[in-house]
C-alpha cells in the first residue's frame, strides 16, 4: 500500500500510473486526510502531490499535522517539496518567472532516490516557486541551473523532495526514481497486476449493486465497450446496455454497435434514436461549456427514462476516466483547475434518478485497453482511437446543423480511413478532424468559392494527460487534404493542427 495525498496537480493520477505499473497498489486521498486515517491503512511509503496552489498563499493547502512524522518514506513532488519545506522550518521563495518545459537536472548524490541513473538528465518542471532555504537537516542531492535545490532529502529519515515532476513521460528517468523510492527505499513488494484490478473492482460491485439491475451507457468507443463487457461478466443479465444515437455520431457508428454486442458479445442492448432531441437542444448554441452541459444532461435524462420503463432500476454505469475527472473538476477536493466539462462529469444534472457506478474512474485510456485485453476483447475495438462523449459537437465550433455534422462526418470518415490505409492509424493515439467556424476564399473550376475550413489533428501519447502532435508525412497528409477538398462539398481548404498538450488540448472544445 502506498498513499497518494492529492493536492489538485492535473498529474496526480500519473504519479498513481508510475506506482502501478511497477506492480505496486495505491489509493488517492484528499490531501487533508487525517493522520490517523492515514495510520489506519499502514502505508509503506506517503507521495505528496503538486498542486496549482503555492505555499506562500494565505490559507493554502496543508497536510495533516504530523504527515512529516509518520515514520514512513515520504516523497514529495513540486509543491509537495515546497510543503515539506514550509513545514519543517525551510523558506520557500516566487521564482518571479515560472520555470515550465524541459530542464537539464544534475544529479549530485546518487546512492538511494538516483541509484543507477546517469549524472545528467533531462526533467520536467512546471512550478513558480522554489526552496530558496532547504530545512535543518536536509541536503542537496539534486540540481539545475535556475534551481540549486531541485531534490533535497533528509541525511537520517527517509523523507525526499523533488521541484521536477517524473511521473510525466517528459522525465525520461522518471520510472527509474519511482522504482528506487518505491523498492530501495519503502521496500514495497510488485505484486498489483490489471487481473488483480478485475477481481478487486468485481467484487466491489457485486457487493454495492447486490441483485438490483445496472443501466450502462454503450457509446462503442474503447472505454464504454471495455466496460460493457466488464460489468456483463460481473453481472450478467441484470445489466442493461443503451445506446443513444444522438445524431453526433462518426459514420456507420450505430450499425458497428449493433452488429458487434449483440451479435458477438450477446449483451442486452436497447439502442435509442434521439436525434431530432439533441439537435434541437443544441440549436443555435455555440459555446463548448454549453453544448458539454446539455450534452451530459440529455443522456441523463434518456437513461433515467429507460431504467423507468425497464423497471426499479437504481445504477447507471458509465466509462469515466480519470483525465474527464482531472479536466472537469477538483475530485478529491482539492484546488484542481477545471480546464473544460466533460459530458460524464461536468456535464451531469446536479438532480438525478441514477446512483453512478464508475469502475474505471482512476485508470487512463492505455490502462482500459490492457484491461479490455485481459478480458478477451478483439484488438480491433481495444485498439480504437478515443471519441468523446458529446460526439461531433465539440468537433464542430460554432452552431451545431444538419448541414455542418455532415460536412464534418464525411471529412472524418475520409481522414480515418486514408490513414488506416496508410498503416498509420496504430502508430497514432488519436485522430480526428475538427470543422472551424470560418469560411476562407478558394477557386474550384476557375470560379470563386467562399468554403468551410477542416482542420486535422493526430497526436502521439500515452495516456492523454500530455501528447505531441504526430509528423504524419507529408504526401499522405497531401492525400486527405486533396480527398476531402474534392469529395465533401462546402470545404475548400484543410489545415494541419501542431500544437502538444499542454499548452493545447488535445479536442479543440
Amino acid at each position: 500500500m502506498v498513499i497518494i495525498l492529492d493536492f489538485g496537480s492535473q498529474y496526480t493520477q500519473l504519479i498513481a500510473r508510475r506506482v502501478r505499473e511497477a506492480r505496486v497498489y495505491c489509493d488517492i486521498l484528499p490531501y487533508n486526510t487525517p493522520l490517523a486515517d492515514l495510520r489506519k491503512r499502514k502505508p509503506e511509503a506517503v507521495i505528496i502531490s503538486g498542486s496549482p496552489a503555492s505555499v506562500s498563499e494565505v490559507g493554502h493547502p496543508t497536510a495533516a499535522d504530523g504527515i512529516f512524522n509518520l515514520e514512513i518514506p515520504i516523497l514529495g513532488l513540486c509543491y509537495g517539496m515546497h510543503l515539506m519545506t514550509d513545514t519543517l522550518g525551510g523558506e520557500v521563495k516566487s521564482a518571479g518567472k515560472r520555470e515550465y518545459g524541459r530542464t537539464m537536472f544534475q544529479v549530485l548524490k546518487r546512492d538511494d532516490l538516483f541509484h543507477g541513473l546517469p549524472a545528467r538528465f533531462i526533467a520536467w518542471m512546471s512550478h513558480g516557486d522554489y526552496s530558496a532555504r532547504i530545512p535543518a537537516g536536509f541536503e542537496v542531492i539534486g540540481a539545475t541551473r535556475s534551481c540549486p535545490a531541485a531534490a533535497f532529502r533528509h541525511r537520517t529519515r527517509p523523507l525526499y523532495g523533488l521541484q521536477f515532476h517524473p511521473e510525466v513521460s517528459h522525465t525520461p528517468k522518471g520510472a527509474e526514481i519511482f522504482h528506487n523510492f518505491l523498492f530501495r527505499i519503502a521496500g514495497c513488494k510488485p505484486n498489483w497486476t490489471m487481473a488483480s484490478f478485475i477481481r478487486e473492482e468485481t467484487t466491489r460491485i457485486r457487493e454495492r449493486v447486490g441483485k438490483d439491475q445496472v443501466v450502462s451507457a454503450l457509446s462503442g468507443g474503447v472505454d464504454s465497450s471495455v466496460l460493457s463487457v466488464f460489468l456483463h461478466r460481473a453481472l450478467g443479465n441484470r445489466l442493461h446496455c443503451i445506446f443513444v444515437d444522438t445524431g453526433l455520431l462518426r459514420a456507420g457508428e450505430r450499425e458497428s454497435v449493433e452488429t458487434t454486442f449483440r451479435k458477438h458479445f450477446h449483451i442486452n442492448l436497447t439502442v435509442i434514436d434521439a436525434r431530432e432531441r439533441f439537435l434541437k437542444k443544441l440549436a443555435g448554441v455555440a459555446d463548448p461549456e454549453r453544448k458539454r452541459k446539455i450534452i451530459g444532461e440529455e443522456f441523463i435524462r434518456i437513461f433515467e427514462e429507460e431504467a423507468r420503463r425497464l423497471g426499479g432500476i437504481k445504477y447507471l454505469a458509465q466509462g469515466t476516466l480519470y483525465p474527464d475527472l482531472i479536466e472537469s473538476q477538483s475530485v478529491f477536493g482539492g484546488p484542481t483547475s477545471r480546464i473544460k466539462s466533460h459530458h460524464n462529469v461536468g456535464g451531469l444534472p446536479e438532480k438525478m434518478d441514477l446512483k453512478l457506478i464508475e469502475p474505471f474512474k482512476y485508470l487512463f485510456k492505455d490502462e482500459v485497453r490492457e484491461l479490455g485485453a485481459e478480458l478477451g476483447l478483439p484488438a480491433e475495438i481495444t485498439g480504437r482511437h478515443p471519441f468523446p462523449g458529446p460526439g461531433l459537437a465539440v468537433r464542430i465550433l460554432g452552431e451545431i446543423t444538419r448541414e455542418r455534422l455532415e460536412i464534418l462526418r464525411q471529412a472524418d470518415r475520409i481522414y480515418i480511413a486514408e490513414i488506416k490505409e496508410a498503416g498509420w492509424y496504430d502508430r497514432i493515439w488519436q485522430a480526428l478532424a475538427v470543422l472551424l467556424p470560418i469560411k476562407t476564399v478558394g477557386v474550384m473550376g476557375d470560379a470563386r468559392t467562399y468554403e468551410n475550413v477542416i482542420a486535422l489533428r493526430a497526436v502521439c501519447s500515452k495516456d492523454g494527460m500530455t501528447a505531441d502532435f504526430t509528423p504524419i508525412p507529408h504526401p499522405l497528409l497531401g492525400k486527405i487534404a486533396n480527398r476531402i477538398i474534392n469529395e465533401v462539398k462546402g470545404v475548400n481548404r484543410v489545415v494541419y493542427d501542431v500544437s502538444s498538450k499542454p499548452p493545447a488540448t488535445i479536442e479543440w472544445e
